[in-house]
């Protein structure tokens, strides 16, 4: 009887694979949608745990991906890893599938400006919700794209963990001379603007040391000492001009053991990312 029992619990589950269990058994539904402002269309996974109609908002954004076949998956991956670190399991939690194949990089800024602007001024009606806070997080490139939406809009507080690329006329210089392997990010800048050499500026204009001035909200950020060099290389410098800024609000700086996803391997990193959410 209790084989019987299992095998039609685990046809149960199989039926029920898009939805996501919770500890409490309550089954959450995860929506894909495809959402446009301003004439851009970008598509966000949406979470929403509680049937409160009045929510506050994680919105997150993934890292690099090698093509836009993989957008989907890396946009999965990064909610659950900022669901499974998030103390209030009230919070919807918003996962933008920003493109990165064919547009030279920093382009997809569109894109996140649309899924922020959306959620600010058309979720209420598209979702029949009413947002209150709104949160920024990003992991890696996801980083690079709600630093620069931080110099452009106002949110209630951004999260950043290991942000990049810092400085493009490094990282691309590099692979120019061989030293570490291509990629097709360096590759797309080359075709479009030459070689670092002859067009430092084009280079540094989308690194994201040009984007650490005028933050309109608090930001938090966490960086892993034990991060890959290429990333070591230009944190201090990126910290400092942060630190140095009169035109920003608050930025706090964590800095831990751990390597580029230290923020969900950390303890500390964890608390740190509770505390300032509850705090606001």
């Amino acid at each position: 009887m209790r084989i019987v029992f299992l095998i039609v619990l685990f046809l149960f589950s199989c039926k029920n694979k898009g939805q996501i269990t919770t500890p409490n058994t309550t089954m959450v539904e995860r929506q894909t949608k495809t959402i446009s402002y301003n004439n851009t269309d970008v598509t966000v996974l949406i979470e929403n745990p509680t049937t409160n109609k009045e929510v506050d908002v994680l919105l997150v954004f993934h890292g690099t991906v090698q093509s836009d076949s993989e957008i989907m998956t890396a946009a999965n991956t990064t909610l659950d890893k900022f669901k499974s670190i998030l103390d209030n399991k009230e919070m919807m939690i918003v996962s933008v599938a920003h493109p990165q194949e064919n547009i030279l990089f920093g382009d997809n800024i569109a894109q996140a400006e649309a899924a922020l602007l959306w959620l600010k001024n058309n979720a209420n009606q598209d979702l029949g919700i009413i947002v209150r806070k709104i949160f920024l997080a990003g992991h890696s490139q996801g980083v690079y794209l709600v630093t620069r939406l931080n110099t452009m809009h106002p949110t209630n507080g951004v999260i950043a963990n290991a942000p990049g690329p810092l400085n493009l006329v490094y990282r691309c210089q590099l692979e120019e001379e061989g030293q570490i392997q291509a990629s097709l990010v360096c590759a797309r800048l080359k075709n479009t603007y030459g070689t670092t050499t002859n067009n430092y500026n084009a280079y540094f204009q989308r690194s994201l040391l040009n984007f650490t001035n005028g933050f309109k909200s608090d930001i938090l950020f966490v960086q892993g000492l034990n991060d890959a060099p290429i990333q070591m290389y230009s944190w201090q410098t990126f910290k400092q001009d942060i630190s140095n800024c009169t035109t920003c609000q608050k930025s706090q700086f964590v800095e831990i053991s751990g390597g580029h996803t230290a923020l969900f391997d950390n303890s500390a990193a964890k608390a740190e990312f509770n505390k300032f959410i509850n705090s606001r």
